[in-house]
């Protein structure tokens, strides 16, 4: 015997990183959306979103939004604004779990800060904040879901998380909020380290 057994599982959130997504509203004030489908390949960033949020409609409309990666230390922030939609009325697939909530900002002690290449807001809180712009948006799960490809411009980091005198991270001090089984997680102790790591020390290539 293997030791497994087929299952049924709700969800297939095994962990992944949160990510609050700025985008633009109608009005011109910027949205935050909670997501915890999003990964990165060179300079694309792919995110996944229910089709009938606020989120989805401001991209297609606009184009543009900021990938905002919360540290652990904010997991009150992001599950103040979870239940939340920017959508009015709110669809009839998010309800009675969601309610419409014209202000996330406030509601999650949250400060915008304006971006240097695309219109909506960075949060300020967040220790990476990412600028991009949309490549594509593909419909999935039979249109209730859509697949974003989004094509980054430009990222802001908080000083605290990089290595002195290096356009690098410090994965000691990055501490980002992870999302599996719908439970939030800090990250964990370092417990090694891809065979590719000490290039990213290499002095030539900072």
């Amino acid at each position: 015997m293997d030791g497994t057994r087929r299952v049924e599982l709700p969800v297939l959130y095994f962990g992944t990183p949160v990510a609050l997504i700025t985008t633009v509203n109608p009005d011109g004030s910027s949205n935050i959306s909670p997501i915890s489908s999003a990964w990165a390949l060179g300079d694309r960033y792919m995110l996944g979103l229910g089709a009938d949020g606020q989120a989805v409609a401001n991209l297609r409309r606009v184009g543009e939004l900021v990938i905002n990666l919360p540290s652990s230390d904010l997991v009150g922030a992001v599950e103040a604004i979870a239940p939340t939609t920017g959508r009015h009325p709110v669809p009839e697939a998010k309800r009675p779990a969601y309610r419409h909530e014209p202000d996330k900002w406030t509601l999650g002690g949250l400060t915008p800060l304006p971006s240097d290449t695309v219109t909506a807001a960075r949060v300020a809180e967040c220790p990476v904040q990412i600028e991009a712009r949309v490549a594509q948006v593909v419909g999935i799960d039979g249109g209730d879901a859509v697949a974003v490809e989004a094509q980054v411009l430009q990222v802001h980091a908080h000083e605290g998380i990089l290595r002195e005198g290096q356009d690098r991270v410090d994965t000691d001090a990055w501490r980002p909020l992870y999302y599996g089984f719908r439970h939030y997680f800090a990250q964990g102790p370092h417990v090694g380290a891809n065979f590719r790591a000490p290039l990213l020390d290499d002095p030539a290539l900072a």
